[in-house]
Protein backbone atom coordinates (compact mmCIF):
# COMPACT_ATOMS: atom_id res chain seq x y z
CA UNK A 1 0.00 0.00 0.00
CA UNK A 2 2.80 2.35 -0.17
CA UNK A 3 2.24 3.97 -3.24
CA UNK A 4 -1.82 4.44 -2.80
CA UNK A 5 -0.78 7.87 -1.58
CA UNK A 6 0.04 7.96 -5.12
CA UNK A 7 -3.65 8.04 -6.50
CA UNK A 8 -5.55 10.54 -4.65
CA UNK A 9 -3.52 13.80 -4.49
CA UNK A 10 -4.30 16.89 -2.52
CA UNK A 11 -6.22 14.30 -0.17
CA UNK A 12 -5.37 14.24 3.31
CA UNK A 13 -5.25 11.04 5.81
CA UNK A 14 -5.34 9.68 9.43
CA UNK A 15 -6.35 7.63 11.71
CA UNK A 16 -9.77 7.79 13.61
CA UNK A 17 -10.85 6.18 17.10
CA UNK A 18 -13.37 4.19 17.04
CA UNK A 19 -15.33 1.27 19.60
CA UNK A 20 -12.84 -1.43 18.39
CA UNK A 21 -9.57 0.66 17.44
CA UNK A 22 -8.96 2.80 14.75
CA UNK A 23 -10.00 3.15 11.33
CA UNK A 24 -7.21 4.59 8.48
CA UNK A 25 -8.93 7.34 6.69
CA UNK A 26 -8.48 9.75 3.79
CA UNK A 27 -10.59 12.36 2.36
CA UNK A 28 -10.45 15.46 -0.23
CA UNK A 29 -12.74 17.85 -1.64
CA UNK A 30 -15.09 20.56 -0.83
CA UNK A 31 -19.17 20.29 -1.27
CA UNK A 32 -21.57 17.83 0.42
CA UNK A 33 -20.43 15.03 1.82
CA UNK A 34 -19.81 11.36 0.76
CA UNK A 35 -18.14 8.56 2.24
CA UNK A 36 -17.13 5.97 -0.16
CA UNK A 37 -16.79 2.23 1.17
CA UNK A 38 -14.65 -0.53 -0.31
CA UNK A 39 -15.99 -4.36 -0.44
CA UNK A 40 -14.26 -7.41 -0.21
CA UNK A 41 -10.86 -8.39 -0.30
CA UNK A 42 -10.44 -4.72 -1.10
CA UNK A 43 -9.22 -1.35 0.36
CA UNK A 44 -10.34 2.52 0.14
CA UNK A 45 -7.73 2.16 -3.04
CA UNK A 46 -10.56 1.05 -5.26
CA UNK A 47 -11.92 4.17 -5.76
CA UNK A 48 -8.95 5.71 -7.37
CA UNK A 49 -10.51 6.07 -10.73
CA UNK A 50 -13.73 8.05 -9.23
CA UNK A 51 -12.87 9.75 -6.10
CA UNK A 52 -10.79 12.66 -7.93
CA UNK A 53 -13.98 13.17 -10.06
CA UNK A 54 -16.14 13.43 -7.48
CA UNK A 55 -14.00 15.43 -5.28
CA UNK A 56 -14.50 18.57 -8.06
CA UNK A 57 -18.35 18.60 -6.37
CA UNK A 58 -18.20 16.79 -2.92
CA UNK A 59 -15.88 16.43 0.39
CA UNK A 60 -15.04 12.80 -0.22
CA UNK A 61 -14.18 10.32 2.43
CA UNK A 62 -12.86 7.41 1.96
CA UNK A 63 -12.66 4.74 4.96
CA UNK A 64 -10.75 1.09 5.21
CA UNK A 65 -13.40 -0.58 7.25
CA UNK A 66 -12.51 -2.59 10.27
CA UNK A 67 -10.81 -5.26 9.49
CA UNK A 68 -9.15 -4.09 5.88
CA UNK A 69 -6.80 -2.34 4.55
CA UNK A 70 -4.90 -0.32 7.57
CA UNK A 71 -6.97 -0.27 10.11
CA UNK A 72 -7.83 -2.36 13.20
CA UNK A 73 -8.80 -6.28 12.74
CA UNK A 74 -10.10 -6.91 15.91
CA UNK A 75 -11.25 -10.72 16.78
CA UNK A 76 -14.42 -12.10 16.09
CA UNK A 77 -16.99 -12.80 18.82
CA UNK A 78 -18.73 -15.39 19.17
CA UNK A 79 -21.95 -14.17 17.93
CA UNK A 80 -20.28 -12.77 15.19
CA UNK A 81 -21.45 -8.65 16.32
CA UNK A 82 -17.70 -7.88 16.27
CA UNK A 83 -17.90 -8.03 12.41
CA UNK A 84 -21.52 -6.94 11.47
CA UNK A 85 -22.65 -4.16 9.21
CA UNK A 86 -24.39 -2.71 11.88
CA UNK A 87 -21.23 -2.55 14.04
CA UNK A 88 -18.77 -1.37 10.81
CA UNK A 89 -21.90 1.26 10.31
CA UNK A 90 -21.45 2.61 14.21
CA UNK A 91 -17.52 3.03 12.42
CA UNK A 92 -18.40 4.97 9.57
CA UNK A 93 -20.80 7.22 11.94
CA UNK A 94 -18.45 8.21 14.32
CA UNK A 95 -15.97 9.06 11.33
CA UNK A 96 -18.15 11.38 9.47
CA UNK A 97 -19.66 12.70 12.81
CA UNK A 98 -15.59 13.40 13.67
CA UNK A 99 -15.45 14.98 10.14
CA UNK A 100 -18.17 17.59 11.50
CA UNK A 101 -21.29 15.53 9.34
CA UNK A 102 -24.35 14.72 11.59
CA UNK A 103 -25.89 13.79 7.19
CA UNK A 104 -24.28 12.67 4.92
CA UNK A 105 -24.17 10.43 1.21
CA UNK A 106 -22.69 6.49 1.47
CA UNK A 107 -21.48 4.70 -1.32
CA UNK A 108 -20.33 0.85 -0.99
CA UNK A 109 -19.33 -1.72 -3.28
CA UNK A 110 -20.07 -5.03 -2.28
CA UNK A 111 -19.58 -5.49 1.48
CA UNK A 112 -19.22 -1.25 1.44
CA UNK A 113 -22.69 -1.69 0.47
CA UNK A 114 -23.93 -3.85 3.10
CA UNK A 115 -22.62 -1.78 5.20
CA UNK A 116 -24.33 0.96 3.81
CA UNK A 117 -27.71 -0.60 3.89
CA UNK A 118 -27.84 -1.45 7.07
CA UNK A 119 -26.96 1.92 8.26
CA UNK A 120 -29.64 3.39 6.24
CA UNK A 121 -31.84 1.25 8.15
CA UNK A 122 -30.27 1.46 11.73
CA UNK A 123 -30.04 5.06 11.31
CA UNK A 124 -32.89 6.73 9.09
CA UNK A 125 -31.75 10.36 9.54
CA UNK A 126 -27.83 10.05 8.60
CA UNK A 127 -28.06 9.28 5.28
CA UNK A 128 -28.84 11.89 2.18
CA UNK A 129 -28.31 9.66 -0.34
CA UNK A 130 -27.36 5.86 -0.67
CA UNK A 131 -25.42 4.25 -3.56
CA UNK A 132 -25.77 0.19 -3.58
CA UNK A 133 -22.78 -0.71 -6.33
CA UNK A 134 -23.42 -4.81 -7.33
CA UNK A 135 -25.08 -6.40 -4.62
CA UNK A 136 -28.47 -7.79 -3.64
CA UNK A 137 -29.52 -7.81 -0.09
CA UNK A 138 -28.10 -10.53 2.10
CA UNK A 139 -31.24 -11.70 2.87
CA UNK A 140 -31.77 -12.42 -0.44
CA UNK A 141 -28.51 -13.99 -1.41
CA UNK A 142 -28.81 -16.24 1.05
CA UNK A 143 -32.51 -17.17 -0.55
CA UNK A 144 -30.65 -17.82 -3.74
CA UNK A 145 -28.43 -19.93 -2.45
CA UNK A 146 -30.28 -22.31 -0.63
CA UNK A 147 -32.78 -22.32 -3.24
CA UNK A 148 -29.92 -23.55 -5.71
CA UNK A 149 -30.76 -21.03 -7.92
CA UNK A 150 -26.66 -20.04 -7.51
CA UNK A 151 -23.73 -21.84 -6.41
CA UNK A 152 -22.77 -21.13 -2.08
CA UNK A 153 -19.05 -20.47 -3.54
CA UNK A 154 -17.29 -17.92 -1.48
CA UNK A 155 -19.95 -17.03 0.85
CA UNK A 156 -20.56 -20.50 2.28
CA UNK A 157 -17.09 -21.35 2.21
CA UNK A 158 -15.84 -18.09 4.20
CA UNK A 159 -18.90 -18.27 6.75
CA UNK A 160 -17.68 -21.87 7.91
CA UNK A 161 -16.92 -22.39 11.28
CA UNK A 162 -13.16 -21.09 12.52
CA UNK A 163 -10.94 -22.13 12.18
CA UNK A 164 -11.42 -23.97 8.70
CA UNK A 165 -11.38 -21.06 6.17
CA UNK A 166 -8.46 -19.27 7.92
CA UNK A 167 -6.28 -22.40 7.68
CA UNK A 168 -6.95 -23.31 3.83
CA UNK A 169 -6.15 -19.50 2.71
CA UNK A 170 -3.34 -19.22 4.52
CA UNK A 171 -1.59 -21.95 2.87
CA UNK A 172 -1.47 -18.79 -0.30
CA UNK A 173 -3.52 -16.04 0.53
CA UNK A 174 -2.73 -14.09 -2.44
CA UNK A 175 -3.27 -16.81 -5.03
CA UNK A 176 -6.72 -17.51 -2.69
CA UNK A 177 -8.14 -13.94 -3.46
CA UNK A 178 -6.69 -13.16 -6.93
CA UNK A 179 -8.41 -16.63 -8.22
CA UNK A 180 -11.83 -15.17 -6.49
CA UNK A 181 -11.17 -11.42 -8.18
CA UNK A 182 -9.91 -12.77 -11.42
CA UNK A 183 -13.44 -14.87 -11.85
CA UNK A 184 -15.38 -11.66 -11.04
CA UNK A 185 -13.93 -9.23 -13.72
CA UNK A 186 -15.61 -9.24 -16.61
CA UNK A 187 -12.64 -10.66 -19.03
CA UNK A 188 -11.83 -13.23 -16.62
CA UNK A 189 -8.19 -11.52 -15.61
CA UNK A 190 -6.93 -8.83 -13.18
CA UNK A 191 -5.90 -6.40 -15.87
CA UNK A 192 -8.79 -4.36 -14.84
CA UNK A 193 -6.44 -3.17 -12.15
CA UNK A 194 -3.79 -0.92 -11.70
CA UNK A 195 -0.40 -3.22 -10.26
CA UNK A 196 -0.08 -0.44 -7.50
CA UNK A 197 -4.03 -1.02 -6.66
CA UNK A 198 -2.98 -4.96 -6.87
CA UNK A 199 0.00 -4.59 -4.29
CA UNK A 200 -2.57 -2.59 -1.94
CA UNK A 201 -4.76 -5.74 -2.44
CA UNK A 202 -1.85 -7.75 -1.73
CA UNK A 203 -0.60 -6.59 1.05
CA UNK A 204 -3.85 -5.88 2.83
CA UNK A 205 -5.27 -9.70 2.55
CA UNK A 206 -2.07 -11.74 2.96
CA UNK A 207 -1.90 -11.25 7.17
CA UNK A 208 -3.72 -13.86 9.72
CA UNK A 209 -5.65 -10.94 11.08
CA UNK A 210 -7.36 -10.25 8.08
CA UNK A 211 -7.98 -13.08 6.69
CA UNK A 212 -9.78 -13.84 9.75
CA UNK A 213 -11.30 -10.54 9.44
CA UNK A 214 -12.80 -11.56 6.05
CA UNK A 215 -14.27 -14.69 7.60
CA UNK A 216 -16.33 -12.68 10.14
CA UNK A 217 -17.20 -10.58 7.97
CA UNK A 218 -18.77 -13.25 5.98
CA UNK A 219 -19.66 -15.26 9.32
CA UNK A 220 -21.72 -12.73 10.13
CA UNK A 221 -23.30 -12.24 6.95
CA UNK A 222 -24.25 -15.45 7.47
CA UNK A 223 -26.14 -14.84 10.67
CA UNK A 224 -26.45 -11.39 12.83
CA UNK A 225 -26.52 -9.65 9.41
CA UNK A 226 -29.28 -11.88 7.49
CA UNK A 227 -31.01 -12.19 10.88
CA UNK A 228 -31.86 -8.42 10.49
CA UNK A 229 -32.45 -8.48 7.01
CA UNK A 230 -35.29 -10.84 8.31
CA UNK A 231 -36.77 -8.97 10.93
CA UNK A 232 -36.91 -5.88 8.99
CA UNK A 233 -38.22 -7.21 5.80
CA UNK A 234 -41.16 -8.73 8.46
CA UNK A 235 -41.36 -5.60 9.82
CA UNK A 236 -41.76 -3.29 6.70
CA UNK A 237 -39.12 -1.21 7.48
CA UNK A 238 -37.68 0.77 4.27
CA UNK A 239 -34.71 2.66 3.56
CA UNK A 240 -35.87 6.13 2.97
CA UNK A 241 -32.68 7.81 2.32
CA UNK A 242 -32.39 8.19 -1.37
CA UNK A 243 -31.21 5.37 -3.28
CA UNK A 244 -29.42 3.73 -6.56
CA UNK A 245 -28.86 0.59 -7.31
CA UNK A 246 -25.47 -0.38 -9.98
CA UNK A 247 -24.72 -2.90 -11.00
CA UNK A 248 -22.60 -4.62 -13.92
CA UNK A 249 -24.50 -6.58 -16.43
CA UNK A 250 -21.60 -8.90 -17.47
CA UNK A 251 -21.52 -9.91 -13.15
CA UNK A 252 -24.75 -9.40 -11.41
CA UNK A 253 -27.90 -10.64 -12.01
CA UNK A 254 -31.22 -10.22 -9.68
CA UNK A 255 -32.08 -13.78 -10.97
CA UNK A 256 -30.98 -17.32 -12.00
CA UNK A 257 -32.80 -15.81 -15.18
CA UNK A 258 -30.44 -12.89 -16.54
CA UNK A 259 -32.46 -10.16 -17.54
CA UNK A 260 -35.69 -11.16 -16.28
CA UNK A 261 -34.94 -9.81 -12.79
CA UNK A 262 -32.78 -6.94 -12.39
CA UNK A 263 -30.90 -5.80 -9.24
CA UNK A 264 -32.96 -2.25 -9.14
CA UNK A 265 -36.41 -4.83 -8.88
CA UNK A 266 -34.94 -7.38 -5.88
CA UNK A 267 -34.31 -3.98 -4.23
CA UNK A 268 -37.67 -1.83 -5.29
CA UNK A 269 -39.28 -5.34 -3.72
CA UNK A 270 -37.54 -5.62 -0.69
CA UNK A 271 -35.75 -2.60 1.60
CA UNK A 272 -36.22 0.28 -0.89
CA UNK A 273 -38.96 0.93 -3.38
CA UNK A 274 -38.12 4.30 -4.66
CA UNK A 275 -34.42 3.23 -5.67
CA UNK A 276 -33.59 4.21 -8.91
CA UNK A 277 -30.03 3.32 -11.42
CA UNK A 278 -29.14 0.91 -13.27
CA UNK A 279 -26.65 -1.82 -15.15
CA UNK A 280 -23.22 -1.10 -16.73
CA UNK A 281 -21.27 -3.41 -18.51
CA UNK A 282 -18.53 -4.57 -16.23
CA UNK A 283 -18.19 -6.97 -14.31
CA UNK A 284 -17.79 -6.80 -10.40
CA UNK A 285 -15.85 -3.88 -9.79
CA UNK A 286 -17.28 -1.25 -11.63
CA UNK A 287 -15.23 1.49 -10.33
CA UNK A 288 -12.15 -0.20 -11.49
CA UNK A 289 -13.42 -1.83 -14.91
CA UNK A 290 -15.85 1.03 -16.24
CA UNK A 291 -15.64 3.97 -13.64
CA UNK A 292 -16.77 6.38 -16.67
CA UNK A 293 -20.27 4.55 -17.09
CA UNK A 294 -20.44 3.82 -13.38
CA UNK A 295 -20.11 7.79 -12.82
CA UNK A 296 -22.77 9.00 -15.39
CA UNK A 297 -25.40 7.55 -13.30
CA UNK A 298 -23.42 8.46 -9.52
CA UNK A 299 -22.71 11.74 -9.92
CA UNK A 300 -26.01 13.37 -11.30
CA UNK A 301 -27.92 10.64 -8.43
CA UNK A 302 -25.58 12.49 -5.91
CA UNK A 303 -26.25 16.13 -6.69
CA UNK A 304 -30.14 15.65 -6.78
CA UNK A 305 -31.36 17.63 -3.36
CA UNK A 306 -31.52 15.37 -0.62
CA UNK A 307 -35.46 14.93 0.90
Amino acid sequence: MSDSHDFFPGFASGYFATEQGQVFVRHGGEGTPVLLLHGFPQTHVCWHRVAGQLAKNHHVVLMDMRGYGWSSAPHGDGGHETYSKRAMGRDAVKVMSDLGYTRFALVGHDRGARVGYRLALEHPGRLTHLGLIDILPTIRVWERIESGAIPGAHWEFLSRAEPEPEDAIGKDAIAFFEKLMSGWTQDGTLDAFDRRALQAYRKASNDPSRIHAFCEDYRAGATVDRAQDEADLASGKIILAKTCVIWGEFYLSGSDEPGSVTALDVWRNSFAPRAEGGGIRSGHFLAEENPRDMLEILEPFLMTPAD
